[in-house]
C-alpha cells in the first residue's frame, strides 16, 4: 500500500496541471502543424493558440517563452492568415485575371467558408471563373486560364502557410528548450 500512496502523491494537483498543459499544447501545435495541408483544420491558428496557453498556463516566466517570440510568431500568424486571404486571388492575377476574376476569388473564399472543406476549395475556384465570364464578360478559355490561376495561388499559398508553421514551431520549440 504505500507504493501505491506514493503513486498518488507523485500527481499532485501542480503536476497533474503541467502534465495537462503540455499535452494541450503539444496537440495544439501537431494539430496546427497538419492544419496547414488540411484546409479542414486552423492550421496557424492553433499552433499560435498552443503558444499563448503554454505561456499563461505554465506562468509568464516560468513558461520559456518570451514575449518577444510571441509577438514574432503573431506576425507570423497574421502573415498566414493574408496569405490565406489572398494567394488565390494573387495566383488568378498572375495568369491574366481582370479585377473582377480577383474579386471574385476573394468573394467566393469568403462565400466557400461556410461549405467547409468543398467549399474552401471550391469556393474562389468558381469565384474567379463565374465573376470572369459575368463581370469581365471573357471567353471560356481566358476565365479558364484565371481559374488555374487561382489553383496554383491556392497551392503556392498552402506551401507559404506550411513554411510559416514551420517557422512558428521552430521558434516556439528555440525559445522554449534552446533559448531559455
Amino acid at each position: 500500500m504505500p507504493v501505491l500512496a506514493g503513486f498518488f502523491d507523485f500527481f499532485t494537483s501542480e503536476t497533474t496541471l503541467s502534465v495537462f498543459s503540455w499535452t494541450i499544447v503539444i496537440v495544439c501545435l501537431v494539430t496546427g502543424f497538419l492544419g496547414t495541408f488540411l484546409p479542414i483544420l486552423p492550421g496557424t491558428t492553433l499552433i499560435y493558440a498552443g503558444a499563448l496557453i503554454h505561456y499563461f498556463a505554465m506562468g509568464m516566466e516560468a513558461s520559456g517563452l518570451a514575449w518577444q517570440g510571441l509577438v514574432f510568431m503573431g506576425i507570423l500568424y497574421i502573415l498566414s492568415l493574408i496569405l490565406d486571404w489572398f494567394s488565390g486571388a494573387i495566383g488568378a492575377r498572375w495568369f491574366g485575371s481582370s479585377k473582377w476574376g480577383i474579386i471574385g476569388a476573394i468573394i467566393g473564399g469568403i462565400v466557400g467558408l461556410f461549405f467547409h472543406l468543398p467549399g474552401l476549395i471550391i469556393g474562389p475556384i468558381l469565384g474567379v471563373f463565374l465573376f470572369e465570364i459575368l463581370f469581365a464578360k471573357k471567353h471560356m478559355k481566358d476565365a479558364s486560364n484565371s481559374t488555374i490561376g487561382t489553383v496554383v495561388g491556392g497551392v503556392a499559398g498552402m506551401i507559404g502557410r506550411v513554411i510559416l508553421a514551420f517557422g512558428m514551431i521552430a521558434w516556439y520549440v528555440g525559445d522554449v528548450f534552446v533559448v531559455n
